[in-house]
């Protein structure tokens, strides 16, 4: 052999070469994969998985959510019964449960199955892989609608991630179907790219990768785009009104994922072979990767914040959660007001009414944008407010509520009666409204 043929070019080599560094990157990091029931009834899957175990085998800490829309219907049919879709929301009654159930149980299996693999000669040859599932997500009903019960639909509530780290910290692959469990015993049929999200965001999640249908975030040309941020996804849903309405619920849980924490979130045409591969661990990748916008921070009200801060309050103060504020009242009150900014917009709020006499403040106006509920900043805002009590010589803080009760007792506040409060409140206390009053040390 010549020095000329050892020294050619070797494709193979090449690409090995090239991907070390996005190998040593990911390895250790979290990432949350979503996919459909449509993946799973091909022949393709097979591929699929054998993707999935090279990543797990590569150290990649993995969590997988999927879907059954496919398997459901099919079950469906079966039954002579089709899954009703009202305002754009699916209704679940007791005998599409029963469907949804046996579809998304079957699914569950096949992919355990197929994880558990290690036959001779293929590429799942030697693995050992071990699969957990379980009662992961708390969920509650979406409930009645303009007169229209949704049945057993449901929303996410809570993510156990205590217990999906445990399954990943020993080495195995944490399986979520998109159901989801409520304390009474009740199940709930969930969406996959909603169940994606919300595991991503109370994972911390390093990734969140959707395998979706069809190419995925394009521009006018069809040509798929490679990088953007949540503002101009949402300029795009807003302008291409004719979007398939699934892929626009997997854009809106991007989105949402982007702005909960998740560092990169990745829309990747499924039918692409190879496609996790590709867009880990080359260059330019061959999806769409979503990233935060850069600017956020906790600070003091401005005057030209109140516009804003009257946007975020309003649909709370409509549906009963808060009290009405007029715009006067929020320009004498303005200094006592928090807000947290993103990228120019108020996304959060709260304000704090000092009783200096008693050492303790009422917390009010506690409001964060229903995009960035459960992404941390809530906690956030409530220690940026609890350390500007403790500076102002406040011990101990109260709140009203009438709706978010459970929020602030997870957060250490206590129930208290009204007889509780600084005299100069219970003059002011509406019996009407019968707000709780919560207090919390400081």
């Amino acid at each position: 052999m010549t020095n000329r043929s050892k020294n050619r070019p070797d494709p193979f080599v090449d690409w090995f070469r090239n991907a070390s560094p996005y190998i040593h990157a990911h390895r250790g990091k979290t990432v949350v994969i979503l996919f459909g029931g449509e993946a799973v009834a091909e022949e393709s899957f097979a591929d699929l998985i054998h993707d999935i175990s090279l990543l797990h085998g590569l150290g990649i800490r993995l969590v997988l959510v999927h879907g059954a829309r496919p398997q459901i219907e099919e079950r469906l049919g079966l039954h002579q019964t089709e899954m009703q879709y009202i305002n754009g929301l699916r209704v679940t009654d007791e005998a599409a449960l029963a469907c949804v159930k046996d579809a998304t149980g079957a699914v569950r299996v096949e992919i355990e199955a197929r994880l558990s693999m290690g036959l001779a000669n293929s590429p799942m040859a030697g693995v050992n892989i071990r699969v957990v599932s379980g009662n992961f997500v708390t969920a509650q009903p979406i409930g009645i609608h303009d007169g229209v019960d949704y049945g057993h639909t449901g929303m996410v509530r809570r993510i156990d991630a205590e217990a999906i780290q445990r399954v990943v910290d020993a080495g195995a692959i944490a399986l979520v179907p998109s159901l989801g469990y409520s304390p009474t015993g009740e199940v709930f049929n969930l969406g996959a790219a909603d169940v994606a999200s919300a595991v991503a965001i109370a994972l911390g999640a390093d990734k969140l990768i959707m395998l979706i249908e069809g190419k995925g975030v394009t521009d006018t040309r069809g040509r798929v785009l490679t990088n953007v941020i949540p503002r101009e996804v949402e300029a795009i849903i807003q302008r291409r009104r004719s979007l398939p309405e699934e892929l626009v619920q997997q854009l809106n849980c991007a989105i949402k994922a982007c702005r909960g924490g998740v560092k990169r979130t990745h829309l990747i045409g499924r039918q692409m072979n190879g496609a996790l591969l590709k867009e880990l661990f080359t260059r330019d990748g061959v999806g769409t990767m979503l990233t935060a916008e850069p600017y956020e921070e906790i600070r003091g009200a401005r005057i030209d914040d109140i516009g804003g801060i009257l946007e975020l309050l309003g649909p709370l103060e409509a549906n009963g959660t808060l009290v009405r504020r007029s715009r006067d009242l929020l320009e004498t009150e303005i200094d006592r007001f928090t807000v947290v900014e993103l990228d120019g917009t108020i996304i959060g709020c709260a304000s704090l009414h000092p009783y200096p006499e008693e050492q303790i403040g009422e917390l009010a106006g506690v409001a964060v944008h229903p995009d960035y509920r459960n992404s941390g900043r809530g906690d956030a805002l409530l220690q940026h407010m609890e350390k500007r009590a403790r500076a102002a010589g406040i011990n101990r803080l109260f709140v009203l509520t009438t709706q978010t009760a459970h929020w602030f007792r997870e957060r250490g506040f206590v129930p208290t009666p009204v007889s509780s409060l600084p005299m100069a409140r219970q003059q002011l206390y509406n019996y009407q409204r019968n707000s709780k009053v919560f207090i919390k040390g400081l």
